[in-house]
């Protein structure tokens, strides 16, 4: 495997919060009078860029379209915030610290479904500021995971082929995304997250801190001998 590029998902992978945002789109969406079970809040959340989230609730709710994708953004950011503040931090300091062990070799960026303000600020809770080279949100492409679409852009725009570059997610649609563009994935899977199908990532990880270039590199040549055992 030639290496010339790393890809971060954010929500889940670097930083703990994607049930956080569930349940600020449960409340947000409450005190509206609009009642939704919290199975279809997490599978509409999770994996999901903040687009296809926004049209899934007017999908069901139309009296929200006249609230446009922005101002719902702002307005349900309001709520997380209020449900950071009374818990712990969120930062996954094992994924953050290989964030920054990476980018000493390689260029790292961030693709994420979330606007790109709130990518921002978590590359700024992160103190990865100087690490990252640039990073992608539901406005920068379309159409969100599990389309390839946000890790084939990063690609062009690092000027990387898509086979050369390695993405770590941690959702069944954000696996889908990397390797429908012909990316190596590496998937985590932490104690007591949301349970997502993750067995089409090359490397399934419950925690980032077990993650080496080196050992990936074992991993995948131990599975292409298996492989070819078997045939």
């Amino acid at each position: 495997m030639t290496l010339s590029a790393v890809i971060f998902d954010l929500d889940g992978t670097l930083v703990d919060t994607e049930l956080l945002w569930a349940e600020a789109m449960r409340d947000y969406l409450a005190d509206r009078g609009c009642i939704r079970s919290k199975s279809w809040i997490l599978d509409t959340v999770f994996g999901r860029s903040w687009l296809d989230i926004y049209h899934s609730i007017i999908g069901l709710h139309p009296a929200l379209a006249q609230v446009s994708p922005r101002d719902m953004a702002v307005d349900l950011r309001a709520y997380y915030i209020r449900l950071r503040e009374q818990g712990d931090g969120i930062v996954i300091a094992s994924s953050a610290r290989l964030l920054k062990d990476l980018a000493a070799t390689y260029p790292v960026i961030i693709v994420s479904g979330s606007p790109r303000a709130d990518i921002e600020e978590a590359v700024r809770l992160l103190e990865a500021e100087p690490h990252v080279r640039f990073v992608l949100g539901a406005e920068d492409y379309a159409p969100g995971k599990p389309s390839p679409a946000g890790f084939l852009e990063g690609a062009r725009r690092l000027g990387v082929p898509p086979q050369e570059c390695l993405v770590f997610e941690d959702s069944e649609a954000g696996v889908a995304a990397a390797c429908a563009a012909g990316m190596r994935c590496v998937a985590l899977d932490r104690p007591g997250a949301y349970p997502q199908d993750l067995s089409a990532a090359d490397w399934v990880l419950s925690d980032l801190a077990q993650f080496s270039v080196d050992a990936l590199q074992k991993h995948l040549a131990l599975q292409s001998k298996t492989t070819k055992a078997r045939t």
